[in-house]
């Protein structure tokens, strides 16, 4: 494993940094804005990236995308998560959804949403938390759907649905199976938006800042029992197909920002002069310099090391588990060494590292928080030990 680009990604991901930092990157004050010049922007930038070739590039080339391999893909998600909007002036914000119909949707969801969404016709939504219960213990989830004849009957109360206002349908995981085993008592059932009983109560901003995160009543919503998105009882199994990878693409995007606010610490520290020298000459200055360097090269390699296991075919499971924490404290870190060494603008809208920093915070809670994580890597290692093996990192 090396941490340089492979040669054959290095000009996919050269263009893809020029596009964040030239185009991207300049329109964040408009984007963030909101309102008619937003989406106007937006587009434009849409437009841009098909025409240059860098549009949907993670998706498969069946499908209408770049067709980039996974491995490759993940090299290229480091630049393009440099800003928020990355994702979205680039088509790969359906990219999770996307892969999850590709592997399970029947012929008709396929035509209905999965083409359309590699498109960038439409926009995705994914429901799985509730407000009633611990996230973090999903089996707990109480959104049911009843088979009435050749219809799904779903009722249930969900949250932190993002996008839900402007999607075209929403996947929503709910219990199906009264008798099963937790695991298996849980499906994944396609609802338009538009159906009767979906009802948004409100979008929730989250640290201040307004992400579209929906918060969903289902009351009596009705929809065909094609709907169903793969095996009953398999919601499980297929969400922990879709979290797996989509965790190393946050990682990898992450490792983009803490990128971004280190290159905003260091030439702070070039440009700013206390006490008759630049902040560069200070020894504690230095020393933020150090841990960021050390924690996103650690980052780096471990989340690296996780792509490379789930491309070979593994679950994986603790080496995602330990990314998920590792990069999302990372970013949280050196973002908030980049905002001290700016000091007070640090601290207002004139750079991005206010809302950088807000947008990290969250990156310890979603997709399963720190302490799930924490104690699932540690119990798969130690019940190595207890079955008598070890953990030999040099192997593994």
């Amino acid at each position: 494993m090396s941490f340089a680009v492979p040669d054959g990604v290095r000009p996919i991901r050269d263009a893809v940094h020029a596009f964040m930092t030239e185009r991207v990157e300049p329109a964040e004050p408009v984007l963030h804005a909101g309102g008619p010049e937003a989406a106007a922007a937006l587009d434009e930038l849409r437009a841009e990236a098909r025409k240059e070739g860098l549009w949907a590039l993670g998706h498969p080339r069946e499908l209408g995308g770049g067709g980039l391999p996974f491995l490759d893909y993940v090299y290229v998600n480091e630049v393009q998560g440099r800003s928020e909007y990355g994702q979205l002036a680039l088509g790969t914000f359906t990219l999770q959804d996307s892969l999850m119909l590709h592997e399970h949707a029947s012929p008709e969801q396929r035509e209905r949403y999965l083409e359309p969404l590699v498109r960038g016709d439409i926009w995705p939504s994914f429901a799985m938390t509730e407000p009633e219960i611990s996230s973090s213990d999903p089996t707990q989830i109480r959104t049911a759907a009843v088979l009435d004849g050749d219809e799904w009957v779903i009722n249930g109360h969900k949250w932190f649905t993002t996008g839900a206002s402007r999607a075209a349908y929403t996947t929503v995981m709910c219990r199906t199976e009264q008798d099963a085993p937790p695991h298996l008592a849980f499906s994944m059932i396609l609802v338009p938006t538009d159906t009767p009983g979906y009802r948004i109560v409100r979008e929730t901003p989250v640290l201040g800042l307004d992400g579209a995160h929906c918060e969903v009543r289902y009351e009596d919503v009705r929809v065909p029992a094609a709907n169903l998105l793969g095996p009953r009882g398999h919601g499980f199994v297929i969400a922990q197909r879709r979290l797996g990878p989509g965790r190393i693409f946050h990682c990898m995007r992450w490792l983009g920002q803490a990128q971004r606010a280190f290159d905003l610490m260091c030439r702070r520290l070039q440009e700013r002069t206390a006490f008759g020298e630049p902040l560069a000459a200070k020894q504690l200055m230095r020393r933020h310099v150090f841990d960021s360097y050390a924690e996103i090269q650690a980052a780096r390699l471990l989340t690296l090391h996780a792509a490379e296991a789930v491309d070979a075919g593994s679950q994986a499971r603790v080496e995602i588990g330990a990314i998920k924490v590792v990069g999302a404290r990372t970013l949280h870190n050196v973002i908030d060494r980049a905002i001290q060494v700016y000091g007070a603008a640090g601290l207002t809208p004139d750079t991005p590292l206010d809302r950088m920093y807000r947008h990290a915070r969250a990156g310890r809670i979603y997709d399963g928080p720190d302490e799930v994580h924490i104690d699932a890597v540690g119990r798969r290692i130690l019940g190595e030990y207890a079955a008598g093996g070890n953990w030999e990192f040099g192997l593994r």
